[in-house]
């Protein structure tokens, strides 16, 4: 598994967040985007700059996703194709989408934008704060654990599991 990260907009303190967490649980994490991003040194951190342009983030994330990486992206429509290609992804207010949930999510998203589009204030998301980033190392570190339990369970035989 590997995290890849939609770089532009995530917020710092998501940043080093997931800094600490690939050095805990050396798990490969790049960042990409279309600017320089600062990374620590570490073996487990890289970041990918992609030329300018509507989506290119997206799709560079897109083509070297693998089944059960993680993506850590605000973008609804990313995450739905990130679904769609067996992958996970996370919204660095600490929301899990899931196959059951972001069909609504990229419905609640359309409608905001036909409004925003028909000149209705819609207002915005409430202000990134300690409680978002609190969600966030919880529901990655939920993330990893689980992961990392489902890897050691695949690699183990049915006689790893037999009664003495």
């Amino acid at each position: 598994m590997k995290i890849w990260v939609d770089a532009d907009a995530c917020p710092t303190v998501i940043k080093d967040i997931l800094f600490r967490a690939a050095e805990r649980t050396q798990v490969l994490v790049t960042f990409v985007a279309n600017q320089n991003i600062h990374t620590p040194p570490s073996r487990y951190i890289t970041s990918m700059r992609v030329k300018p342009g509507f989506d290119v983030a997206d799709n560079e994330i897109l083509r070297r996703l693998e089944p059960n990486d993680l993506v850590v992206t605000g973008d609804i429509p990313l995450a739905a194709e990130v679904i769609n290609c067996g992958g996970h992804a996370l919204n660095p207010r600490g929301e899990l989408y899931t196959v059951e949930n972001i069909r609504a999510r990229l419905n609640m998203r359309d409608f905001m934008e036909s409004l925003r589009s028909s000149g209705i204030q819609t207002g915005g998301p409430q202000p990134f704060g300690p409680k978002e980033r609190m969600a966030f190392a919880n529901q990655l570190d939920t993330h990893l654990q689980r992961q990392k339990n489902l890897t050691h369970y695949q690699g183990a035989s049915a006689n790893d599991f037999s009664m003495p």
